[in-house]
């Protein structure tokens, strides 16, 4: 067991994960599938679902998580499946990223920082994608009412226009904001942005 609250509801969450619907694309990572190509950074991959579905279309990936167990499994699976999907666990709060990416996705990680944190973090990966290539960011926003996943110690919803906000001067492809029902008539509010790094940044 980690120190992190957030990190051992998923790595719980995971464990449990291997039947063929749990590997099934959600509608975030189908929504931001299309825009995918070369090499791709999926940055808090979870079981690697979306990874797997880039590299079959031809992406060369990298799959980060904080998960021994999701690591594990895309490990596994990409020796079985023989396809280009690298998977290495680490805490991604304070992961050095020491190359660029044609894209970069980070689906529903940033809220599970503290704010400062998620802010240096998406500063980060924006600056890692090369000139002409794409960033796929989704989180939970503020009104969401279903916090069992969080740790009280570090975690942050953003404004509703946020991500927009920090992706001012590039070409935005696709945002939109979705409401989920939770557990015990609470809710989910999510932002999803993908957006093509101009020329020169």
């Amino acid at each position: 067991m980690s120190t992190n609250k957030s990190i051992d509801f998923f790595e719980r969450q995971f464990r449990n994960q291997s039947s063929e619907a749990a590997l099934q694309l959600n509608p975030f990572e189908s929504a931001v599938l299309p825009y995918l190509r070369g090499k791709v950074l999926d940055f808090g991959s979870g079981m690697g679902n979306l990874a797997f579905a880039a590299a079959a279309r031809g992406c060369a990936v990298t799959a980060l998580d904080a998960s021994p167990a999701a690591i594990g499994h895309i490990a596994s699976r990409a020796a079985d499946e023989r396809l280009p999907v690298l998977a290495q666990c680490a805490d991604l709060r304070h992961h050095h990223l020491a190359d660029d990416y044609d894209c970069i996705v980070s689906i529903g990680l940033l809220m599970f920082f503290d704010r400062p944190t998620a802010l240096r973090v998406l500063g980060e990966l924006q600056d890692r994608v090369l000139a002409g290539g794409i960033a796929a960011i989704n989180v939970l926003i503020e009104g969401t009412t279903y916090l069992d996943m969080f740790d009280p110690s570090g975690h942050c919803l953003f404004a509703p226009d946020e991500l927009n906000r920090r992706f001012a001067g590039w070409d935005v492809l696709h945002s939109t904001l979705q409401c989920f029902d939770a557990p015990n008539a609470s809710l989910k509010r999510f932002v999803t942005i993908v957006a093509r790094k101009p020329p020169g940044r």
